[in-house]
């Protein structure tokens, strides 16, 4: 990973207006957005709210203080480093030639996706990775015609710490 990128994690409360405070604060002072990814938590009274932003150190302590100054975020972490598990998921629609087809199934089974829906000229591929896995997927399916792709971003959890091993 970039040393300059950093994925953020928060809990926050689910209530409307909280999503646009937390984009907001990013917007209005300047610092992009890379990624962004919401969702209900088990309790549905708060969502996490994973960031992916670029900044040097001074920079990603000044966004975390004013993240940390929001009234309805529970909790902030840095979740850069390897004790953390990123992932983010693709679906790529891509052209199905029938010379292209064999080559197609060999990249899905390389990269462990899987193939979702099948139309007459086309195969739908679900794919879960670390960006990097998903720009090389994305990158050897380009010359074979993709129509559409939508990712969802990253999402990270800490790792649980091993016992007995």
């Amino acid at each position: 990973m970039n040393s300059n990128k950093h994925t953020l994690t928060m809990l926050v409360d689910n209530e409307p207006g909280v999503l646009s405070r937390v984009v907001g604060l990013f917007s209005g002072r300047g610092f992009n957005i890379d990624s962004l990814c919401v969702a209900e938590t088990l309790d549905p009274k708060v969502s996490r709210v994973t960031i992916v932003t670029q900044a040097n150190k001074p920079l990603l302590e000044q966004i975390e203080k004013q993240l940390r100054k929001l009234i309805n975020v529970v909790k902030l972490r840095d979740m850069s480093d390897d004790r953390a598990v990123r992932r983010e998921m693709a679906l790529i629609c891509v052209h199905a030639r029938p010379e292209n087809r064999d080559e197609i199934l060999r990249l899905v089974n390389l990269f462990r996706a899987k193939v979702i829906d099948v139309a007459s000229n086309y195969y739908t591929i679900e794919a879960s990775g670390d960006a990097e896995k998903m720009t090389a997927l994305i990158g050897l399916l380009k010359p074979m015609g993709i129509k559409k792709i939508a990712r969802t971003g990253t999402v990270a959890l800490y790792r649980e710490p091993k016992r007995g091993i």
